[in-house]
């Protein structure tokens, strides 16, 4: 059985809840942040333990009750929480040099020789950043730069941060109001909620001949790139057909426009390859990568092709806190262990574990409408009815609560249940949450009256 050689865990006692959760000391912590914290995530709002501690693939709370991580704290600790060689990195730099602005230091230049030999084809003009909606804004006024145009076109329930541009290629509501000008969203090739009704391969990805009649009838002749996450994240882990990526290459290359492709969840392993695009042999101008790279540490980062580099100078690309030598020594250190451990690796044999074991949940389960994933990035669908596949949105709160308490540590998005543990995950813990998953599935369908 794969454990990793650091992690200290005893998988007898996984997971180990001592007190029922949110237990007591949670709720009291969690009511006085909240006096002054506002704006928590629905995962926290649904479930507000408060976490004290992490170990590899595990968390622990206040209360002393220790969860099976199957999120991976939002999908940025691919090695583990705590991994020994990046906590070492950390004390080492914040006793060292904290920051310096854009200076250039040691440690920087050999993150950047790094991340250089990994990323892929000439996608090394490369610029760092704190979160991963930074960067992503940094990659549209890179795109703008380049083309002398501003218009983009993204995919329907696609997510790429908080900031006005990052929203704008996703999800608004009434809240955040309309888009900027020049941002237009079309259907994506999620093909278990065709927007055409249409089924692949027969289709022959429709969405793609949609894509570029938009470009032409709802752009203004200055469209400057298509955007995309190459797996949706937040709308439920949803994986495109093979060819999907490569088509949109070629559209872009056709029109003469960019693309940017968004790896901030599927970077450096995630996905049983370095990167998502690897998987399709596909090139972007732009991509966008962060939560990965730090191994829990906040950073990210922009890597563009050589052609363009010198754009990186024209749009001031500098940030305060950007690349700061503590944030580089955590990322050095994280892909050094990826590459150590082959993380790689061990993230698509893991992945095919989990996606096994889901298909069969999904065979036993008719709450179950879809089980997708690549790798360590998996999902599941909850819905009313297998014919019109009918969201259900209850179900999915009660579901992720029902697992939570009883010891897993995942992920929410309505109807939609995400899992990402960390690759170095045994089977035997990965089986175990996926008992307890189970176990929430029958229990929520009971309640529900569902046969």
């Amino acid at each position: 059985m794969y454990s990793p050689s650091w992690a200290d865990v005893d998988i007898r006692k996984l997971p180990d809840i001592k007190v029922i959760p949110p237990g007591p000391k949670s709720k009291e912590l969690y009511s006085r942040a909240s006096r002054f914290m506002k704006g928590y995530s629905s995962q926290v709002r649904l479930f507000p333990v408060a976490f004290e501690s992490g170990r590899a693939y595990t968390l622990t709370d206040i209360d002393g009750n220790t969860y099976i991580d199957f999120s991976s704290g939002i999908y940025v600790t691919g090695i583990g929480h705590c991994h020994p060689k990046v906590v070492e990195a950390v004390q080492k730099y914040t006793a060292k040099l904290m920051n310096c602005h854009d200076f250039a230091t040691a440690i920087k230049t050999l993150l950047l020789e790094k991340l250089a030999s990994v990323t892929p084809g000439d996608l090394n003009g490369i610029q760092f950043y704190c979160a991963g909606t930074e960067a992503v804004e940094a990659g549209l006024r890179c795109i703008r730069a380049q083309t002398g145009c501003f218009e983009f076109f993204s995919f329907f329930r696609d997510f790429h941060g908080k900031t006005m541009g990052a929203v704008s290629l996703g999800v608004v509501d009434e809240v955040s109001g309309p888009r900027v000008p020049g941002f237009h969203l079309v259907p994506s090739a999620h093909c278990y909620r065709c927007k055409f009704n249409l089924t692949y391969p027969q289709c022959n990805l429709h969405c793609v001949d949609h894509l570029r009649e938009a470009i032409v009838e709802e752009g203004t002749g200055r469209v400057a790139g298509i955007v995309l996450e190459p797996i949706q994240g937040w709308n439920g882990s949803v994986v495109y057909p093979d060819e999907f990526l490569p088509r949109l290459r070629k559209l872009c290359d056709e029109l003469g426009i960019m693309l940017m492709v968004d790896e901030i969840l599927t970077g450096f392993g995630r996905t049983g390859k370095m990167f998502c695009v690897n998987h399709y042999g596909v090139v972007p101008d732009v991509i966008i990568l962060g939560k990965g790279l730090g191994g829990g540490f906040p950073i990210s980062a922009i890597a563009i092709r050589e052609q363009h580099t010198s754009i990186l100078e024209k749009i001031s690309a500098s940030t305060s806190y950007g690349g700061n030598p503590v944030a580089c020594a955590a990322a050095l250190a994280s892909l050094e262990v990826i590459e150590e451990e082959k993380i790689v690796e061990r993230s698509a044999a893991l992945g095919e574990f989990i996606l096994s074991r889901l298909r069969r949940i999904k065979e036993n389960h008719s709450l179950v409408g879809e089980v997708r994933g690549k790798g360590c990035l998996l999902g599941m669908e909850l819905i009313k009815d297998p014919t019109t596949k009918e969201p259900f949105v209850k179900a999915g709160q009660l579901v992720y609560q029902k697992a939570f308490q009883k010891g897993v540590a995942w992920i929410p998005a309505r109807q939609n249940l995400r899992m990402s543990p960390p690759p170095i995950m045994p089977e035997e813990v990965a089986n175990k949450a996926l008992d307890i998953i189970e176990e929430a599935i029958a229990e929520t369908e009971k309640e529900l009256g569902i046969s």
